[in-house]
């Protein structure tokens, strides 16, 4: 085999993995979106099928990964080939847990009815956008290797931020008000909490282009918004 051919070969296996970062990222978008939509509309039928689109992502991330095991094993990249790699690996990482937190997000259609707290799920569905908005730019900021692009979603993580603390303290409002609306605000609250865990993600994946471009992670602190006197947990999906 000579050398022309190997090369040739080895940059197809690198435009391939970058590929299938994006294939993984718009369908953890759209994972999004779906999730939001379910949750808004009371699409409980949507809810479930995001169970199942939920795998491909987690089986894109094992390919991803298997396929950046291989590149380390027989081509042993160095410099900018090396960071192609590494980041693949951290970027699906990020997007997995991007598609279990839109899973997550929405099995609480099942529990969420038509009170007033419920009334505040347009605004978490505006936020959702917002997020998905970000994570489809940083995407491509990846594939443009564009690390600007990617540093104005980094940066932006502090709007999600501020907009989730609105929508907690609005959420608390109601059920401080109407003890009727604790059930439907507290899954809520789990929603939006979920939400914004993936604007933390797609702040990651910026970072991380940031890198791959720059050979450097951001040089400033990560912007966050206002902290909240509380911290909504919700258990571990099993």
């Amino acid at each position: 085999m000579s050398h022309e051919h190997i090369v040739r070969s080895y940059e197809q296996e690198l435009q391939r993995l970058g590929q299938q970062i994006a294939d993984m990222g718009r369908l953890a978008a759209s994972l999004l979106e779906a999730a939001l939509d379910a949750l808004e509309r009371g699409d409980l039928a949507l809810a479930d099928e995001i169970r199942t689109r939920d795998a491909e992502v987690d089986a894109l991330e094992r390919e991803i990964g298997e396929a950046a095991l291989r590149a380390l094993a027989l081509r042993q990249p160095m410099a900018v080939d090396l960071r192609n790699v590494v980041s693949a690996v951290k970027i699906s990482s990020d997007l997995e847990r991007i598609g279990d937190l839109a899973k997550n997000a929405a099995k609480h259609a099942h529990a969420i009815g038509n009170g007033a707290a419920a009334r505040v799920m347009p605004r978490i569905a505006r936020l959702g956008g917002l997020v998905r908005d970000h994570l489809l730019e940083v995407i491509e900021a990846y594939q443009e290797r564009d690390a600007a692009r990617a540093l104005a979603v980094w940066r932006s993580d502090e709007e999600v931020d501020d907009r989730f603390h609105g929508v907690f303290r609005e959420l608390l409002t109601y059920m401080m008000e109407d003890p009727r609306t604790i059930g439907a605000g507290t899954h809520l609250l789990f929603v939006a909490k979920n939400v914004e865990r993936i604007g933390d993600h797609t702040a990651n994946i910026a970072e991380t282009v940031h890198y791959l471009v720059k050979g450097e992670s951001p040089l400033e602190s990560r912007p966050k918004g206002e902290d909240t006197a509380y911290t909504v947990v919700e258990p571990p999906s099993r």
